[in-house]
């Protein structure tokens, strides 16, 4: 009876054990500021949560040097931004075309260059695609911009013409950082550009000021325009191009696949990564409130992380996955992970899977760890038209890469 009675013991230690381990989530490391404390429970270190799907990461294309972001063309081609400033198409079979000309100059320095690149909705009748890149100004500023153009797709010599730069971010400031850059066309074919603040003091300070660009998620239409829906229309002082502002560096957003909402995910400095749902006229918070700290170590201003009138976000990392790329899993290839959300951790090296349930985080896996030959950046996820998972890895020699059952 009396080891019976251990082992129940010993089994019990064992489950409480398992499930601490559980409850500090699937990040080994270290918070960078442990007495910052959540606002409710489970906004952080969401329980591990395996699915246990069996995949093969397949190579498409490699000798890409810094790819961004990357579309589906109609015709299984696809298009992929390199940082540097060229947009390539690449073939089925991973071939790579010339450089696309007709695009305007980027500034490619620091986190400038090309960067994200999106079809038109309606691509197959106008042939147009969109982008957004570090604009260089005459004075040695630069700026988030997004252009669009008629794509050709010509085998010699691919194109883009009848180019026009349809927003540019003011104000523009000599900075090499926090660009933003994910286009993100919602359900009623406005367009959402996500930005930063620029990383700069003076460009930190503008991020919750509504006559300024910076740090703020616009919304405009496909020729440029203004929505007159958007929140901030008509008031005296304020960008009517604002859709929502207090964001560090969003490099992630996508479309939820039931609400058509636009969740972001956005940088923080050390911790303090987040996920929001971006909705009209709301306050994010930075720099008033953030669950981080400086690079070089201590608070960010008064060391909030809660404030009266600024939102919280639905789920935060510290230490950080440093987000870039993000999708809904809605395809039939990976049926386990069907309506979760997939982020890419440029920061963590790895691809971070998270288990929704409205809007809470449930469940956390990090897959990826493993990649071969070496650990990568992932800068972009996509879905394929074939329910793959597309990502594209961000170095020298990047690659274009899926993931697929394993058979």
């Amino acid at each position: 009876m009396r080891s019976q009675l251990i082992a129940a013991a010993a089994s019990l230690a064992m489950a409480g054990a398992a499930s601490i381990a559980a409850a500090q989530g699937v990040d080994p490391r270290p918070a960078n500021n442990p007495e910052q404390k959540p606002a409710f429970a489970g906004q952080t270190d969401a329980p591990e949560a395996k699915s246990n799907v069996a995949f093969d990461v397949v190579t498409v294309a490699e000798g890409l040097q810094n790819p961004w972001s990357l579309a589906f063309l109609p015709d299984g081609k696809m298009l992929v931004t390199e940082r540097p400033g060229r947009l390539r198409v690449v073939s089925a079979d991973g071939k790579l075309s010339p450089a696309v000309t007709g695009l305007p100059a980027v500034f490619a320095r620091g986190q400038g260059g090309l960067l994200d690149v999106v079809l038109d909705p309606a691509f197959a009748k106008s042939n147009l695609i969109y982008w957004s890149f570090s604009e260089p100004q005459a004075d040695g500023t630069n700026n988030t911009a997004v252009a669009r153009g008629k794509f050709v797709d010509d085998a010699v010599a691919p194109r883009v013409d009848d180019v026009q730069v349809i927003y540019h971010q003011r104000p523009s400031l000599n900075s090499p950082l926090h660009f933003g850059s994910r286009l993100v066309f919602g359900r009623d074919g406005t367009l959402f550009i996500t930005q930063g603040e620029r990383s700069i003091i003076p460009g930190r300070m503008q991020a919750q000021k509504l006559d300024s660009g910076l740090g703020k998620i616009v919304r405009i239409n496909p020729d440029g325009s203004i929505p007159k829906d958007n929140p901030f229309v008509g008031k005296e002082g304020v960008l009517p191009e604002i859709w929502s502002y207090g964001h560090r560096n969003v490099q992630a957003a996508a479309l939820h696949p039931a609400t058509g909402e636009l969740w972001e995910s956005e940088y923080g400095a050390r911790g303090g990564d987040e996920i929001n749902v971006a909705r009209k006229a709301k306050d994010y918070g930075w720099p008033t409130i953030t669950y981080g700290i400086e690079y070089a170590g201590g608070p960010v201003g008064a060391g909030l992380t809660q404030q009266a009138g600024m939102e919280q976000p639905l789920y935060y990392w510290d230490p950080i996955i440093g987000p870039s790329g993000m999708i809904f899993y809605t395809g039939n290839l990976f049926p386990a992970w069907k309506g979760n959300l997939f982020i890419g951790g440029h920061g963590s090296l790895d691809l971070v899977r998270l288990v929704i349930d409205g809007e809470k985080v449930v469940g956390e896996e990090r897959l990826l760890k493993d990649l071969q030959p070496k650990p990568e950046r992932i800068r972009d996820v996509r879905q394929g038209p074939d329910g793959a998972i597309y990502m594209v890895t961000d170095s020298a020699t990047g690659r274009l890469i899926k993931l697929v059952p394993r058979k």
